[in-house]
């Protein structure tokens, strides 16, 4: 197991003096660099009254800015986020193209892999945390470690966000 003591440490004091909800998701951008690796990282809060997703933090606001929501599909990607609640990975830019429609962005910023983890608080969805990197990067290896290291800080950083 690798020891990510050092980034835990980095993350807990960003994390202390976060006095925005852009400032948290930038210390967990921080804490998902440098023990996950990632190319594109982004945070789309959800709204399910309302059938809404919004962009509330990205690394890449030129191409993923944070205005404006888009409305939310019920598709095979819903299933396992939203109803399973599980992670929703895909390895490959034609495993993208099935449910994102902005494939050819993703791809063109050199992003074929991607990991959507479900941020759970109070018993609802209220967001998912999204990590873009190259194809076949999010192996089962990263991903457990994705469930270890970030799980409890992104909702630490949903909380912060909807507080």
């Amino acid at each position: 197991m690798t020891d990510h003591s050092r980034a835990r440490a980095v993350f807990d004091a960003e994390i202390a003096n976060a006095r925005s909800a852009e400032e948290a998701f930038k210390a967990l951008q921080g804490l998902t660099e440098a023990t996950i690796g990632v190319k594109l990282f982004t945070y789309m809060g959800v709204d399910m009254e309302n059938e809404l997703a919004r962009r509330a933090y990205t690394s890449d606001p030129a191409n993923y800015p944070t205005s404006g929501t888009k409305p939310i599909h019920y598709d095979a990607w819903f299933d396992i986020v939203h109803k399973q609640r599980d992670y929703f990975v895909a390895n490959t830019i034609g495993d993208i193209a099935k449910v994102f429609a902005d494939y050819e962005l993703i791809d063109s910023l050199g992003c074929q892999s991607v990991v959507n983890m479900p941020v759970i608080l109070r018993g609802e969805l209220v967001g998912t945390v999204n990590m873009l990197d190259v194809e076949g990067y999010y192996t089962p290896e990263r991903v457990a470690a994705i469930r270890d290291v970030l799980s409890i800080p992104a909702k630490l950083c949903a909380a912060l966000a909807t507080a």
